[in-house]
């Protein structure tokens, strides 16, 4: 852990993130109190990878030691139509009248809005100010956007160490995603 150093992916290969991005929905179902087994489908492949193939705009950080992979953050902005609120394939309660989305009856859509999409560090690079780095430096490429005055964060459930850190960090909580399979919380910026 003596040269850790942290990359913008420029050139659109997020590869390197695939195995951090699979461990990261690995550590999601291991915390999940709320079907687990939702993550059997979640990977590399059907979410950071087609969130990024889709998003108007990205960032990807990746921290490296000794030039190996340990950690990523994942930003997207995304440019939200009327109807943009459908339940992914992988959503539990798909059936369900009362399984909510992923944004609040208050957003007025169409709107730009800044999502903090993924973070993680593997064991062992946690605690050591690595994880606020890749927060700060997201928060600072998304706020650099003059038409994005709204971010999302969206927690897993059973994850509430990383809820009550984005809450210490200025976000507020908004509501249940899919009947609490997640928590999102968000921060309006002042523009």
């Amino acid at each position: 852990m003596t040269n850790i150093t942290i990359e913008v992916v420029k050139d659109g290969n997020i590869e390197p993130c695939r195995e951090l991005c699979n461990e990261l929905m690995a550590f999601q179902q291991s915390r999940a109190v709320m079907a687990p087994e939702v993550f059997d489908r979640m990977n590399f492949d059907t979410r950071m990878r087609r969130s990024y193939d889709g998003a108007l705009r990205t960032h990807v950080l990746i921290a490296r030691d000794e030039g190996v992979p340990v950690g990523y953050a994942f930003s997207t902005v995304e440019d939200l139509e009327p109807g943009d609120d459908k339940l992914p394939a992988w959503a539990p309660n798909r059936d369900s009248a009362d399984s909510k989305g992923f944004y609040p009856d208050w957003v007025e859509l169409p709107k730009k809005i800044g999502f903090l999409s993924n973070l993680y560090l593997r064991d062992g690079y946690r605690s050591m100010g690595l994880g606020k780095k890749l927060f700060d430096s997201s928060m600072e490429w998304l706020e650099s956007f003059p038409d994005v005055d709204l971010l999302f964060i969206y927690v897993s459930n059973g994850n509430e160490d990383a809820l009550r850190y984005y809450l210490k960090q200025g976000f507020i909580y908004s509501h249940e995603v899919f009947g609490g399979f997640i928590k999102a919380v968000y921060k309006r910026l002042e523009k």
